[in-house]
């Protein structure tokens, strides 16, 4: 079976077919129709905070809380994906609380190791000018 009706690039002309065409014509008896897609409420997507897990796991991993809250994030995008909203709330929120307990913490420990410097520092000076002068 030959195929008659197109021509090949090594002729030098486009593969577009040799036959000639006519044109539709408009009769006027098509009608346009518009179509309606019915879409429910939006529901705003589950947040499952990768990226403040992510960040509490590289700088604030006390007790590993970070890496818990990562996990959990993962749990949450992998039910995300796989349709289950619930779930994926579920462990987004676990995520936002054991991001948060992990926040609270490493200010909670930074601040008593600043106080503890500060009282150190002032306690070390006061000893340290008195055992100046009393020599």
């Amino acid at each position: 079976m030959e195929n008659t009706g197109y021509t090949y690039p090594q002729d030098n002309v486009a593969l577009y077919p040799t036959g000639q065409y006519d044109r539709l014509k408009d009769d006027g008896t098509s009608v346009t129709t518009a179509t309606v897609v019915n879409m429910g409420p939006t529901v705003p997507p589950r947040r499952d905070h990768i990226i403040w897990s992510i960040f509490t796991t590289v700088y604030m991993n006390i007790f590993c809380l970070g890496l818990m809250a990562l996990a959990f994030s993962i749990k949450s995008r992998d039910r995300k994906v796989l349709g289950d909203m619930e779930g994926a709330h579920h462990y987004g929120s676990t995520a936002k609380v054991l991001n948060i307990i992990a926040l609270v913490l490493t200010i909670l420990i930074v601040a008593l190791i600043i106080g503890l410097i500060a009282a150190g520092v002032i306690e070390f000076h006061y000893a340290a000018r008195h055992d100046f002068k009393g020599k």
